[in-house]
Order: structure tokens, then sequence, then C-alpha cells
């Protein structure tokens, strides 16, 4: 092969690799959540209104989800702002209309599930968190934080050394402040190591009753 043919080869590959991450780009450019974000606000009109202070559960579709959690925890007022395929960034962008708009006295979040999935960085989720809280204090400076591990999950076990990294970045970090706590979901989602299909509906990705009543297992503690 002479070297104008192998240059000519390596050329050909480059583009191929170019096309494919432009591609990727492009597939995950952001969602435009304004008119789900709008929604939720009408659903829980009411809670905006007055002095009252909220437990609100925020995130991405985990939380939407969800059905029934209000009536799960009658004792509390609680609004659930889940917006489905969002990732950390998202909810730093939404989070007046999402939490602070609630008064909350207590959020849970889950995010870092689809950041990991559209290859963002553990780092980044952290990065992203802490910005978040800092935003809630800024308002709200008794406002407690329950931050929700990153699940095990079917379709993204090939990712559970990231997920198992962004997890333990998130305990490290609720360990550091009496405001925030970590809610580790992870290990009762596993069975023999490996992840309890048993707990999905059939895409692999969201979970079914038998995984929201683990999920109210765990969180209840933190709240009742």
């Amino acid at each position: 092969m002479d070297s104008l043919t192998a240059k000519n080869l390596r050329f050909i590959a480059f583009l191929i690799l170019w096309c494919s991450t432009v591609a990727s780009v492009i597939s995950q450019e952001k969602e435009d959540f304004s008119k789900e974000v709008a929604l939720i606000g009408q659903k829980y009109e009411a809670f905006r209104q007055g002095e009252q202070r909220n437990v609100v559960f925020t995130g991405s579709s985990s939380i939407r989800l969800w059905e029934g959690l209000e009536e799960l925890f009658p004792a509390h007022p609680i609004v659930n702002t889940g917006f489905g395929g969002s990732e950390s960034s998202d909810l730093l962008k939404y989070l007046q209309p999402l939490v602070l708009d609630f008064r909350p006295v207590k959020v849970f979040i889950y995010e870092g599930d689809n950041d990991l999935g559209h290859r963002k960085s553990p780092a980044r989720v952290l990065r992203n968190t802490r910005k978040i809280l800092e935003r809630i204090w800024a308002e709200f400076p008794d406002t407690e934080v329950v931050l929700i591990a990153a699940k095990p999950s079917p379709d993204r076990w090939n990712l559970k050394g990231k997920f198992l990294r962004l997890n333990r970045k998130l305990a490290r970090f609720a360990a550091k402040s009496d405001q925030v706590e970590f809610a580790n979901i992870w290990d009762v989602m596993l069975r023999d190591e490996q992840v309890d299909d048993n707990l999905f509906v059939d895409d692999g990705l969201h979970m079914n009753e038998k995984g929201y009543a683990l999920w109210y297992k765990v969180l209840s503690i933190y709240l009742n």
C-alpha cells in the first residue's frame, strides 16, 4: 500500500469518526422542557399560593412517573415536579418554577441518570448539583435536601462503573453538610450483585410498581 493510499484511508477514517461524533451531539441536543414545566406549574398552582412550605420531589422520569407519590405521604404537602428526560443542567435551568416557587422545606432530587447515559461525567453532575443547592439555600437557607442515588437499570448496566462513581461523589458531598442526605436506592435494587430485572418495565430503564415500592421503603425514612 503506497503512502498516498494510506493517507486517504486515514482521512476517510477521521471523517467517519467526526461524522459519528457530530451525529451523537445532534441527537443529544437539549430538549425544550418549557411547555412541560408550565403544565407542572398549572397542576400545582394551589401550592404556590400563600406561605405554606412544601416538600418537593424533582428530577427526571423516575420521579415524573411515580404514580400516587402524593398519596404515599398524606401528612406532608407533596409536589412532584419531575420532568422526563431531564439532566442536572435542566433542573438547574428550571429551578425557579420547579422548586423555588414552592417554597421548599425539603427537596428530594433525582438527577444524573440521564447525564451519564448521555456521556456526561460524574464530576459534571456533582458541579451542577452544587449549583442547584447553592441557589436553593440562597433563597431558603433552612431547606433540607435528599440526593437520591442514581439507580441501576438493565438498559444502562454497562455504565455501572460511572454510576457507582457518581453515587460515591454524591454520598461524600452529602456527608459534609448537615442539611444534605444521600438516599442509597442502588443496593436494594440489586439481586446477587446484578440489577434486578423484575423491578422494571419492558424498556429496562423505567421502574414498575415493585421498583417504586423499594424506593418508598428507602425514601420514607427521610420524611416520616
